[in-house]
């Protein structure tokens, strides 16, 4: 088995397996649309020995927000093998090469959306994004009130002034991805008959903004931002506005989300959807670039390290910070120490519980009492001290 790029000669082998895999039939439009923006050194292959492309994975090159800093992020998608190559290793070989090349690109991190979350854990994600689903009727809609400021109709989007928003509210959030202008373009603003109003406040600042469409009765919300309390409810002031031509609201929130508390009914549908997995490609890396909690100078933990597919990741560490708090994982050896660890101080987990806790909100102390790790109550506690809380919520799809 041969694992490498793609060339532009291997298009309409990889167009035809993605078919297959995702079901789809694309158009001659589709297809030489995606023709003309296939970047076959993004594409990663696994070829038997003659030559023929078995198993596939896009790599795409990212930043995510993480703890208010953008943090290079490797995005995995598109991950497709032919029925006759499967069992045989393809995807784990195109993995375990895809986090080897994440690493050497300085993407300590990695996302996907995973066919199944069993399958990518063991490959060392875990889930960390989780957002809300609401489906409620018209009446449940915030009542209309007067706010400061006023709210637009963007007729043509100005991407400056969107991801202004944009950036500011995604900051906010563990997750979210940096956009850049062609993302908007060719990724967000894409959504046929769909509309854009943005709020101003009384200063003519922009302070949030509302995508959506409104068809067959029912009002789909893309996308909702509010920097401020005043711009959330201008923002559902306009949505109101709307009540005579829709019957229902679809919209994704974070799971910070307290919409349900602001309105007099709260007894409307609403789901929990694991969406997104992520992976620590490189510990050391991630440590020094992660924002901890400030805190005493010189605390440390230790910290035994499980993965199987970063060989770099698996070993014992001391973890440590600064009174800033910025942080650096030293290896002390080569994981021999593991199971004297596990009687002591250390904190002994793997690499997707780390993933868990400093990428998606989970506590330390909860995840040692389900099982999931294993050390001294003060070395767990030191490290929840030093996690800043924060929500991880996505508003994107690749």
């Amino acid at each position: 088995m041969e694992i490498r790029q793609l060339t532009m000669e291997d298009f309409e082998n990889r167009a035809a397996l993605s078919q297959f895999a995702f079901q789809m039939t694309w158009t001659e439009e589709q297809t030489a649309a995606r023709k003309s923006g296939f970047k076959p050194e993004q594409d990663w292959g696994a070829f038997d020995e003659k030559g023929e492309l078995m198993s596939a994975l896009l790599l795409l090159p990212l930043e995510a927000w993480v703890q208010g800093r953008k943090l290079a992020m490797g995005g995995v998608a598109g991950v497709a093998t032919w029925p006759e190559a499967r069992r045989q290793g393809c995807v784990s070989r195109l993995l375990s090469h895809a986090l080897k090349t994440m690493r050497e690109q300085g993407q300590s991190v990695s996302m996907l959306h995973p066919f199944s979350f069993p399958f990518y854990r063991k490959f060392g994600y875990e889930l960390t994004i989780e957002r809300k689903k609401y489906t409620l009727d018209a009446k449940h809609l915030p009542p209309r009130g007067e706010a400061p400021g006023r709210v637009v109709r963007m007729t043509a989007p100005d991407i400056g002034v969107l991801d202004g928003i944009y950036s500011a509210y995604a900051s906010r959030y563990n997750g979210n991805l940096v956009r850049t202008p062609k993302w908007w373009e060719t990724r967000i603003l894409t959504q046929e008959g769909s509309n854009l109003a943005v709020y101003y406040n009384e200063s003519d600042v922009p302070e949030g903004y509302f995508y959506y469409k409104a068809k067959e009765r029912i009002l789909t919300v893309h996308e909702m931002a509010a920097l401020t309390e005043t711009a959330r409810r201008a923002l559902w002031s306009y949505a109101a506005n709307h009540d005579s031509m829709v019957d229902e609201v679809a919209l994704l929130a974070p799971m910070d989300d307290q919409l349900p508390l602001m309105l007099s009914d709260p007894r409307f549908k609403q789901e929990i959807v694991p969406y997104f997995m992520s992976r620590i490609v490189d510990a050391e890396a991630f440590a020094k670039l992660y924002a901890w909690e400030k805190g005493a100078g010189g605390e440390s933990v230790l910290l035994q390290l499980e993965d199987r597919h970063a060989p770099w990741n698996d070993g014992t560490f001391r973890l440590s910070w600064s009174e800033e708090g910025e942080g650096a994982l030293e290896r002390l050896d080569s994981g021999s120490g593991r199971e004297s660890g596990r009687g002591g101080e250390a904190i002994v987990c793997d690499i997707q519980t780390l993933a868990a806790m400093l990428l998606g909100g989970r506590k330390p102390t909860w995840l040692a009492s389900v099982g999931r790790l294993a050390g001294s109550a003060e070395s767990l506690r030191l490290l929840e001290r030093r996690i800043p809380e924060r929500t991880s919520f996505l508003m994107d799809f690749f």
